[in-house]
């Protein structure tokens, strides 16, 4: 029996990449709406919806399309700020440009006097835990599912709990999946737990992160430093964040001391093509098993 893949989204020119994973025994239909309730009865009727109202619904998962793009880039925004270039930049391109001088700033910090703390040490985590020890941090993990020794091959440390990392980090990098578990993990009680003169990034998911609470430390001079790829409303609407606003406003508390860049650091060029290929293939996997590969036998030498 032919299966049938609906995308409720047209994000590519042409179906190629898709009709050559699928193949012949899987049909693709492409429809372009908003959100899937804007989906026509017709097409509707042609996925099994007997299955899905009784939660057969098949959810696949493609994990992997860009991991060192959001790795790369939770470290870009910690470099960026802890090396006082985004600092930099504001004060150079003000009408009455800064001195032509180095800063003596919270922000600038040596990195192999800082510990570098991840919660989440997942794919991304991971990743972005080899950078960091590159960049001389040393870095310290904190990820309750991570079974005993993984910190071992990676070689960072590891702490048991939550506070305990927080005490001791100066640049925080956020790589933890959006659970009920995660949401507000990040408060305002854990934020000030770090010592003086901190920087947050968080490429992972907005909710996870109290963003008064930054907006609130940062401008009264506990956080040195925010580095933000997500925030709890995408694409934000009124009313935003103080902080966004703040940003958008370039009050003068956060010039310099916040990034903000619009859920942007899964993306590349090559991550774009991989999260096409890879989410085809996993629907195609998951409904007829995956395509065949060339296998070598010894008949053939």
């Amino acid at each position: 029996m032919v299966k049938t893949v609906l995308y409720a989204e047209k994000l590519y020119d042409n179906d190629k990449v898709e009709r050559e994973v699928f193949g012949s025994d899987v049909r693709v239909v492409w429809r372009n709406v908003a959100n899937l309730s804007q989906l026509e009865e017709r097409d509707c009727a042609e996925i099994d919806r007997t299955a899905a109202a009784a939660r057969k619904v098949m959810v696949c998962n493609v994990p992997d399309y860009g991991t060192t793009e959001v790795a790369d880039h939770a470290l870009a925004l910690a470099l960026s700020l802890r090396r006082g270039i985004a600092l930099h930049l504001e004060a150079q391109r003000r009408p009455q440009p800064a001195p032509w001088s180095y800063v003596r700033d919270p922000l600038l910090r040596r990195n192999g006097v800082q510990t570098f703390g991840i919660v989440g040490l997942g794919r991304i985590g991971t990743a972005a835990a080899l950078r960091a020890k590159a960049f001389q941090f040393r870095v310290v993990a904190y990820d309750p599912y991570m079974p005993n020794g993984t910190e071992l091959g990676v070689g960072v440390e590891r702490v048991r709990s939550l506070e305990a990392l927080m005490e001791q980090t100066n640049t925080l990098s956020i790589h933890a999946p959006l659970t009920p578990e995660t949401r507000g993990m990040i408060s305002r009680a854990m934020l000030e737990r770090m010592p003086k003169g901190g920087v947050v990034v968080n490429t992972a998911r907005g909710p996870i992160v109290d963003v008064d609470a930054l907006a609130e430390l940062l401008k009264r001079g506990h956080l040195a430093g925010v580095g933000l790829d997500v925030l709890p409303v995408e694409p934000p609407v009124e009313p935003i964040p103080e902080l966004l606003r703040a940003y958008r406003a370039r009050e003068p508390w956060c010039e310099g001391r916040l990034i903000i860049t619009p859920h942007s650091a899964f993306f590349t060029p090559e991550a774009w093509d991989d999260t096409r290929l890879k989410a085809a293939e996993t629907m195609r996997a998951a409904l007829v098993g995956p395509r065949p590969q060339n296998v070598i036998t010894p008949e053939m030498f």
